[in-house]
């Protein structure tokens, strides 16, 4: 599933109260674990990240004191102890079977020792595959068939739209329309490469006019770089906003239609902007490219609470409404 998917079933979870055990499984830098926090966030409840790949046993079942004659364990104070919340047990397989014997009786008893989890905390974990080259160990079957468990992967759109509603540089979400196939790729000989993590570093970086290589690695950020000089040139771009587009036209090359088509759908502010961009485009670069356009309108429209500049211009362009219903998942992001 994608990262989309995967907060869509959380949240499902969330939301019927079915506080089963879930293991979500995936490549590392895909956003499990922001994707995690994020349900957290918007189901208002507490959110605990544990890495049981840093802790020892100690840390988790927590340490013995004497009261008389008996031993007593005292429980870690990062466990909760009220209220409801998440807690994540982030790269579970990478912790020692020891370890992973102590996490098992807090997933499937919801209690270690003398310590009991809360009834309103939901138990997800997260690991990633060895086909990753990750260092981790198997899980043993009884903790396994205790989970529910979601495979997630790699998402252009996803990630897309993340990067919108967080605020991502326009030329860092238009290099990836353009090169979607660098939002993940695993380089084992380098300790930099491209992940949805990594970009997101990369994005706090350019912004602060730093290179881009120490995230992504030097062959992403060279190609980055290259888009990037090409886009200082877009001047059209403006134009076309400004309703003077008329004797613009639509570059020839593929990775200024990219970043031509995304820039304007990121830019448009008004319904005035938004149609005419629209009409441009569906003058000059065809369906896929106003689909383009459209995705990326309706995803920052969306991020700053400006959907009824849409309604607008469904009303004042019927094509551009005619678009819209044939592509209506647009609006159902």
């Amino acid at each position: 599933m994608t990262p989309t998917d995967l907060r869509t079933y959380l949240a499902a979870l969330v939301r019927r109260q079915l506080r089963l055990s879930v293991m979500i499984w995936g490549p590392p830098g895909v956003g499990k674990s922001s994707v995690v926090a994020q349900v957290a966030r918007d189901g208002d409840l507490s959110f605990i990240d544990l890495r049981l790949g840093q802790l020892a046993p100690t840390d988790l079942r927590g340490l013995p004191v004497a009261e008389g004659k008996v031993a007593r364990w005292l429980p870690p104070e990062f466990l909760p102890v009220e209220g409801a919340g998440v807690l994540f047990l982030d790269e579970l397989n990478m912790a020692p079977p020891t370890l992973q014997g102590i996490a098992q009786q807090l997933i499937l008893d919801r209690r270690v020792g003398s310590y009991v989890v809360p009834d309103g905390w939901f138990i997800w974990a997260a690991g990633n595959r060895k086909e990753d080259r990750a260092s981790v160990f198997d899980m043993p079957a009884p903790l396994a068939n205790r989970f529910v468990h979601l495979e997630v992967l790699p998402d252009f759109e996803s990630f897309r739209r993340y990067g919108i509603d967080a605020g991502f540089h326009e030329r860092i979400l238009a290099f990836l329309s353009y090169r979607p196939t660098l939002l993940h790729k695993l380089d084992p000989a380098r300790p930099a490469w491209p992940s949805p993590r990594s970009w997101e570093m990369a994005n706090a970086l350019y912004e602060a006019g730093l290179d881009v290589a120490p995230a992504v690695g030097p062959g992403a950020a060279a190609e980055f770089e290259a888009f990037a000089q090409l886009y200082e040139k877009l001047a059209s771009i403006d134009e076309v906003l400004r309703g003077r587009g008329d004797r613009v036209g639509f570059p020839a090359e593929p990775s200024a239609r990219y970043a031509v088509t995304v820039a304007l759908g990121l830019r448009a502010q008004t319904s005035e902007q938004a149609v005419g961009a629209f009409r441009w485009l569906a003058g000059r670069g065809g369906a896929e490219w106003v689909q383009l356009y459209l995705g990326n309108l309706v995803a920052q429209m969306r991020a700053r609470g400006l959907m009824g500049v849409l309604a607008t211009c469904m009303r004042e362009e019927p094509a551009f409404g005619e678009f819209v219903r044939d592509y209506q998942a647009l609006l159902n992001e």
